[in-house]
């Protein structure tokens, strides 16, 4: 699947909620497949990287009906409930579900076998294989720790504590999640904020979750009571229509019950430094995460150093915020954002590939970009971007049109659908031109 973009959207405007939060939506079924009881979800992303999660519990013979409409009821069979799968796990593409995925079937009297697609098959897991091996866990992997994954059952984790090597929510969830199986406390320690999800939505299944400052720390043994979740707009998506609204010329965008948790806010935070128009209102609580409205609407925007300590908090948001400092007065420094490397793609250099031959001016550092902003596509007709098959990448570009002067064909969109498979209509919706070429 490609996206033709057109030129110059003009007038951006709209009141959308976007589909429900990845990182909520794969918890909801991990943790809800574990507890005792049935666990209603509403609001659950129907994208590919959450079914993906979904379908590999019920290969493990948990009874999961829907997703209908956002709405998936799952019977828990509780943390020693879960069956062999008759084959390999297939992960599709997601990260996320292969990495947490792991933790859990540290726990299990069962061998399993991960493996996804092409892109996740490239990104590395040994980071999540060293602290599991750590809790004396087999683990092994293919090259340079790369999928197929495979976690041999039977082996009791021991409870450990880890002090992460990288900021990644993805290894302190493995971590917290093989220590549920664990005889006594497994903590760790983060070098910087990472999205807290997993502990929250731990809490919401009446586990304790201690957090000090930096540090995580979670009993072994405890049991998860079913509940009822409602999971927010994902920040993640709503991060475009925010970069459009900002860059275009004439525009107001809200977006409803959007995920404001603290630890994903850091688009926000880096468009309003840039000198971003954003309101947030309306805000309150849903299941113990934070939600609010969000109205975004023009700006001039200029060219800033981005803090590092703002790096993890907006982590997968860079690819439209890259197109944000295109279009800025000025020039966008971007350091301490080496993880962006080992993304679905590398996203610095995919980026950076697509932003050059528009005449951009964006060179890749070890661990970021420096671009200067300008005037995109002021010298040719069309320009041809390959996504990576990278679904951030694909819908980057698909904003980069609204302020482009050239046709633009973004080339490897078909991995869109595994986190926001209702993009194409609500961008054409606001004023995006785009058309979806199979």
């Amino acid at each position: 699947m490609n996206f033709l973009l057109s030129p110059g959207a003009g007038s951006i405007k709209g009141d959308i909620r976007v589909p429900g939060d990845k990182s909520m939506s794969h918890r909801s079924i991990m943790l809800g497949s574990l507890a005792e009881g049935v666990t209603k979800v509403d609001g659950f992303l129907e994208g590919d990287d959450a079914l993906a999660t979904l379908n590999a519990f019920k290969s493990m013979g948990v009874n999961i009906q829907g997703p209908d409409n956002g709405r998936v009821v799952i019977e828990g069979v509780g943390l020693h409930g879960l069956k062999a799968p008759k084959d390999q796990l297939y992960i599709g593409n997601s990260g996320t579900t292969i990495r947490l995925l792991s933790g859990l079937m540290a726990g299990q009297s069962f061998d399993v076998t991960m493996a996804g697609d092409e892109s996740l098959n490239k990104r590395p897991m040994g980071r999540v294989a060293t602290p599991l091996k750590l809790m004396g866990v087999e683990v092994e992997t293919a090259e340079n720790g790369r999928p197929p994954l495979t976690i041999k059952g039977g082996t009791k984790p021991q409870a450990i504590h880890y002090d992460l090597p990288m900021a990644s929510a993805q290894v302190k969830s493995c971590v917290l999640l093989a220590g549920l199986y664990a005889d006594g406390v497994t903590s760790v320690t983060e070098p910087a904020p990472t999205r807290d999800h997993t502990e929250r939505m731990l809490r919401g299944f009446g586990c304790e979750v201690d957090v000090q400052g930096d540090t995580v720390r979670l009993q072994g043994g405890q049991t998860l009571k079913a509940c009822e979740i409602d999971v927010p707009a994902d920040i993640s998506s709503s991060a475009f229509f925010m970069v459009a609204a900002s860059i275009a010329d004439d525009a107001e965008i809200v977006l409803r019950h959007v995920g404001i948790n603290p630890t994903r806010t850091g688009v926000i935070d880096i468009l309003k430094l840039m000198g971003g128009d954003i309101e947030v209102f309306n805000e309150r609580e849903v299941g113990g995460e934070p939600v609010a409205d969000i109205r975004v609407r023009s700006a001039n925007l200029k060219g800033i150093d981005i803090p590092e300590a703002l790096v993890p908090l907006a982590i997968d948001e860079f690819p439209v915020l890259f197109i944000a400092a295109s279009c800025a007065e000025g020039v966008t420094r971007l350091t301490g954002a080496e993880e962006l490397r080992v993304k679905e793609s590398d996203r610095i250099q995919a980026m950076a590939d697509g932003l050059v031959p528009m005449g951009i001016k964006a060179e890749p550092t070890e661990d970021g970009i420096v671009i200067e902003g300008g005037v995109m596509g002021a010298d040719v007709d069309r320009v041809s971007v390959d996504a990576c098959h990278d679904h951030r990448i694909a819908m980057a570009f698909a904003v980069a049109s609204i302020k482009a002067q050239c046709e633009i064909e973004v080339v490897g969109c078909d991995n869109v659908a595994t986190s926001f498979p209702t993009f194409a209509s609500l961008a054409t919706e606001v004023g995006i031109k785009l058309q979806v070429v199979e």
